[in-house]
């Protein structure tokens, strides 16, 4: 997505009323969040070959994009001839870590996961944010490269808020302000 997206209307959407005033634009559709995240499962599903996948979501943040990511797993695994075997485990950790941002956190946590000697470790996320803050870390899966905006919606939140919205959006600064901690 382009530096100079202009997102869409809110009014084009169902939006909660308690957000109306909170929200800049809707910067990513559910449906094209879905469309997308359709796509990755098949990149995924391909790339797996045959290996046992054990799936990992980094909670909080993560929930939405994974649970819909693994369901077109299994819709895969059920409408092909080819299927793979999944298990499935959480984890939450200290520091932020719903979009992949500066990179350090995944960072962090790659290097705890192959402490325990997995065949083979793919990453994938939703977002990924252009900024110059970045360490250079990019996931095997990417759903939306984006511009370096604070986005909320779709299991993303500012202070726990916003986690209900089915849309990507940008969070205006009344909503900044309003949710500050």
């Amino acid at each position: 997505i382009k530096d100079d997206e202009p997102g869409y209307d809110l009014d084009l959407f169902c939006i909660p009323n308690h957000y109306a005033e909170d929200l800049e634009k809707v910067f990513i559709p559910h449906g094209l969040i879905m469309d997308r995240t359709e796509r990755l499962a098949r990149d995924v599903m391909k790339e797996m070959g045959g290996h046992h996948i054990v799936a990992l979501c980094v909670l909080k943040g993560g929930y939405k994009f994974f649970a819909d990511l693994l369901d077109y797993i299994k819709a895969l695994n059920r409408n092909s001839d080819r299927s793979i075997p999944m298990t499935v485990d959480f984890i939450r950790l200290k520091s932020y870590c719903d979009i992949i941002d500066t990179g350090k956190t995944m960072q962090t946590l790659l290097s705890l996961v192959k402490k325990h000697k997995p065949k083979m470790v793919k990453v994938a996320s939703l977002l990924v944010k252009r900024t110059p803050r970045s360490v250079g870390y990019r996931p095997d899966f990417v759903g939306f490269e984006i511009p370096d905006k604070f986005v909320v919606g779709y299991a993303l939140d500012y202070n726990e808020y916003f986690r209900d919205l089915n849309h990507v959006c940008v969070i205006s600064e009344t909503g900044k302000a309003k949710y500050k901690a």
